[in-house]
């Protein structure tokens, strides 16, 4: 069967897995499509990739297609994001010294109190901390901004500064950031190179939040839906496949080639079992769903996902509120999710959007089959945000 050529833009993180899965598991081509993934030296060189045609679709961070429906970064081109590809897969880390005034002041690190973690880096961090991320428009930034200003870190001068995942442990070593947010496996590359601690798993803070999308333009989806459903589909029997805890060697080994991520298979392998190094020292931490790609409707791209993530860019940025989350709904679109993927039997929910931050255990929900079970979704603080109409 002929395939077609798509060009699809990512970053080298653990979470482009089902991308990468998608194609060297051939998913793509039973769709009928070759998927050519072209890595981005930064997240903001993949947007423009994306936005002016040079991609069809990106493995792209959640906040970005919602950033630029607000008018916000600089580039308007309208992006569509038609499906999530993980859930979480973030890491908060310190740098050494921060890390050896924790341990003087015996903080345990516990990996599953972000109020705790909080109140100690406050004690030890100076008057300023500055954090690295990602880029300006990212889950990292909204996770970092939320948490410091529900615990005793809002008392600090808090500075966030962009820097590629790749170098972030660079940026610690030099004494540029004090700290960071960053996917894996460049927080546990960062230990490893025994420059740094890990402190917190992003989903201590936001336990479901919606960490990197498939994105594509606005344009292509409308004059390309064969393509598009094909994609999508392809990438859906990637994270059902990423599912099962026996693919999860393989995937390591995978992700780890020179032509993806080119780090050892044991650091990726890290992050797919939830079993973390966090020190020099060894120390080890469990995180159950550190990173999710299928299980749960995770792949659902929740039309309340992107209203908070509007709603944090709008109270930032002087926008008003209710308008920017109607904005934001137009670009998740649950409508493509619905209609592409419901051929291939997917337990899609019988709602767009949901309470965020509502769900303090597994829940059984309104689905097309009536099986649907959504995860634990709370934030740290325990708050619930209820998009407006």
């Amino acid at each position: 069967m002929r395939t077609v050529t798509l060009p699809v833009a990512y970053m080298p993180l653990v979470d482009a897995a089902p991308l990468i899965v998608a194609r060297e598991m051939g998913f793509d081509h039973a769709e009928g499509i070759s998927l050519d993934l072209r890595p981005a030296p930064s997240w903001s060189s993949l947007r423009d990739m994306l936005a002016f045609g040079h991609v069809d679709a990106a493995h792209l961070l959640s906040p970005v297609p919602v950033a630029m429906a607000l008018g916000l970064g600089g580039i308007a081109t309208p992006l569509s994001a038609v499906s999530v590809l993980s859930l979480n897969g973030n890491v908060i880390g310190v740098g050494t010294k921060l890390a050896g005034r924790l341990a003087d002041m015996g903080y345990e690190f516990d990996f599953s109190d972000a109020q705790a973690a909080g109140t100690a880096l406050a004690q030890a961090a100076g008057e300023v901390l500055v954090f690295g991320v990602p880029f300006p428009f990212s889950m990292h930034v909204e996770l970092l901004r939320y948490w410091v200003a529900g615990t005793g870190l809002a008392s600090k001068k808090v500075e966030i500064r962009t820097v590629p995942p790749p170098l972030m442990a660079q940026a610690l070593a030099s004494g540029e950031i004090d700290a960071f947010c960053v996917g894996e496996p460049w927080g546990s590359f960062s230990v490893d190179d025994n420059v740094g601690a890990l402190l917190l798993p992003g989903r201590a803070i936001w336990t479901c939040a919606p960490e990197k999308v498939l994105a594509v333009r606005n344009d292509w989806a409308e004059t390309e839906p064969h393509l598009l459903g094909s994609l999508m589909r392809a990438v859906w029997r990637a994270g059902r496949w990423l599912s099962n805890p026996d693919s999860r060697t393989t995937a390591s080994e995978m992700l780890s080639r020179k032509t993806y991520l080119n780090v050892s298979p044991e650091l990726i392998d890290r992050a797919l079992m939830g079993a973390f190094t966090i020190s020099a020292r060894g120390e080890q931490r469990q995180v159950d769903g550190f990173v999710e790609f299928f299980e749960g409707a995770a792949t659902f791209p929740w039309r309340s996902q992107a209203k908070w993530v509007a709603h944090q860019l709008a109270k930032r940025n002087g926008l008003d509120p209710a308008t920017a989350e109607r904005q934001a709904a137009k670009v998740f679109r649950s409508d493509l999710y619905r209609r592409e993927l419901q051929g291939l039997g997917v337990e899609t929910p019988g709602a767009s959007e949901k309470l965020e931050g509502a769900l303090a255990e597994s829940t059984a929900v309104a689905s097309a089959t009536g099986s649907l079970i959504l995860p634990q979704n709370i934030f740290f603080d325990r708050r619930i945000f209820e998009p407006t109409g």
